[in-house]
């Protein structure tokens, strides 16, 4: 997959757009396009599956299940982003929530055993 290219991303969000996820925050449509051609930079693959979509007002949420592939082994996320829309419909403020300390280290070996130890012992 390729990363939406920087005319896609200015027709869509707004250029002040906040972008937060679990591991960074990104202020200004500049920040945001590097964010993503970085992502997509650092993967061998990467796809995005939308799911369920909800709408009420100026707001959206999105379930997706984003797989990236780093270095031969397979990274699954799945995920929801909430998406807030200015008056010119732009999105304005987009934030993505997923467990990254999971899905990152759990496919890893000896580092998903200990990943899975610990989910167990502090929130099962």
């Amino acid at each position: 997959m390729e990363a939406p290219t920087e005319a896609q991303c200015r027709e869509f969000f707004d250029e002040n757009v906040h972008f937060e996820d679990p591991t960074q925050k990104r202020e200004g449509i500049r920040a945001y396009i590097e964010a993503q051609e970085g992502l997509v930079s650092r993967c061998n693959d990467v796809y995005l599956l939308p799911g369920a979509i909800a709408i009420e007002r100026r707001t959206a949420f999105v379930e997706w299940e984003m797989g990236l592939k780093i270095k031969g082994i397979e990274f699954i996320y799945p995920g929801t982003s909430r998406l807030c829309f200015n008056e010119e419909g732009k999105v304005c403020d987009h934030r993505d929530y997923f467990d990254f300390v999971g899905s990152t280290f759990e496919p890893v070996p000896v580092v998903g055993g200990l990943v899975r130890l610990l989910y167990k012992r502090f929130v099962d």
